[in-house]
């Protein structure tokens, strides 16, 4: 055995280059391939063989491995870009408004800041307030004057219109009192003349109707006998009907009486029915028409009708840039401290309006609050006690229904009271409050 391995080697070692494993007797077809074909052996390495279908995730490495350099970029740029820091974030206290970026910005402390209210604001009084403006220097008081005299050029023209029936109104910025009043006494002259200021708030229409007539009777008087014009006399009729009526009686064309309306958008005539009724006054033959106004909505208070067929405006357009001293001294300043004597105002206009045991309520809450200034208010249970032993309110249900209309209108507010409950109060001051309730009874 021994000799036969031993010579077994030696056979191995001297056919050793003549030799071939019987594994590598044969070689794959891809090498063959390649061998033959180099070049496109490189280019099968390089490019893989696309399949029907391709695992999840190898497109997006095969689109890497292609673009290096744009994975290069997506490794260096987040996925996420983080969000940006919003300066609400700076303060807890801060709402997200507007007005926070400024709050963010001030110095002072937030809190205190939103403690801040309009009400807490020093507001002067109304007459101081117009003590100052009294002591402002008037400007361009020679171009003012100016204008004036340039409209004295139109005088005959805008006289001439009014003697052919049309009324004239005038617009334009600036105060038209000293205009209308130069006119009046320049061209006016054939006739009487009555001025109505109806930038006044207290203006009776009954009054002007009756001024009116009377003025006319008066010029009536002079071309008839004592004894007819006194028979004839307006003066004992108390109807505006009759008053309106008079006006057209009488056939005598060549009396005439003219009526200067200072504002005739003024907040005592802005009723429909005085409109109306000034309306049947301009509409006589014996009177002309001279208005101004100065509200840009003034012409909403009259229809067609009344401003074509009855009124028969002409629009004059003339500014003259004066100071409204006089109108304005008739309207509320808004910087002076004049919210509560306007909020009464306000209030008897809705209680006028309401039924009588509306008005008995509102005035048993008021009368309370005045005698007990240091409450928080009357409750509830309270109010109806003292109305239902007045006979005022049937139930609770009526009282709630009276309430509802005052809270409707600004007249009632609730506040917690010092027990818990909810305390009904009105929001005036003790004086307006006592002016308020002495209209109510008269």
């Amino acid at each position: 055995m021994d000799g036969r391995r031993g010579v077994k080697r030696a056979c191995s070692d001297d056919d050793e280059p003549e030799y071939t494993p019987k594994k590598k007797r044969g070689r794959p077809r891809k090498s063959l391939a390649a061998e033959q074909t180099p070049e496109r052996s490189v280019a099968a390495e390089q490019t893989p063989k696309r399949g029907r279908g391709r695992p999840p995730g190898s497109r997006k490495s095969l689109a890497a491995e292609l673009s290096p350099e744009k994975s290069n970029v997506g490794e260096q740029t987040p996925a996420k870009t983080p969000k940006a820091v919003n300066f609400l974030d700076l303060e807890e206290n801060v709402g997200a408004t507007p007005q926070s970026y400024f709050r963010v910005k001030e110095g002072s402390g937030v809190g205190k800041r939103l403690a801040n209210r309009i009400a807490d604001i020093g507001i002067v009084e109304e007459q101081d307030l117009r003590d100052a403006i009294a002591k402002l220097s008037p400007k361009h008081e020679k171009e003012q004057a100016a204008l004036l005299e340039s409209y004295r050029t139109f005088y005959h023209k805008w006289y001439f219109q009014l003697r052919c029936g049309f009324g004239l109104l005038m617009y334009g910025f600036g105060s038209k009192k000293k205009l209308l009043e130069d006119f009046a006494t320049s061209e006016l002259r054939d006739g009487a003349a009555v001025v109505v200021n109806g930038y006044l708030s207290n203006v009776n229409i009954k009054h002007v109707v009756y001024t009116v007539v009377n003025t006319l009777w008066e010029a009536r008087k002079k071309g008839k006998a004592s004894n007819k014009a006194k028979q004839d006399s307006p003066v004992s009729s108390n109807s505006l009907v009759d008053l309106l009526g008079s006006l057209t009686d009488d056939d005598d064309d060549s009396t005439h009486i003219y009526v200067i309306i200072h504002n005739i958008d003024g907040p005592g005539l802005r009723d429909d029915d005085v409109q109306q009724t000034l309306a049947n006054l301009a509409s006589s033959k014996h009177v002309r028409l001279v208005a101004s106004i100065d509200n840009i909505n003034a012409p909403i208070l009259w229809d067609k009708q009344m401003a074509r067929n009855q009124f028969k405006w002409l629009w004059l357009h003339t500014p003259t840039y004066a100071a409204y001293k006089v109108e304005g001294a008739c309207v509320p300043l808004l910087l002076a401290a004049g919210a509560a004597t306007k909020s009464a105002r306000s209030a008897i206009l809705v209680l006028r309006s309401l039924t009588p045991n509306a008005q008995s309520v509102f005035r048993v809450l008021g009368e309370f609050q005045i005698s007990h200034p240091e409450d928080q208010g009357l409750p509830l249970n309270r109010l109806y006690t003292a109305c239902r032993e007045q006979f005022l309110v049937s139930s609770e249900v009526t009282l709630r229904a009276h309430l509802t209309e005052f809270k409707d209108h600004e007249l009632l507010k609730f506040r917690r009271g010092v027990d818990g409950q909810d305390c009904l109060y009105i929001p005036l001051p003790n004086e307006a409050l006592s002016k308020l309730l002495e209209d109510i009874t008269s």
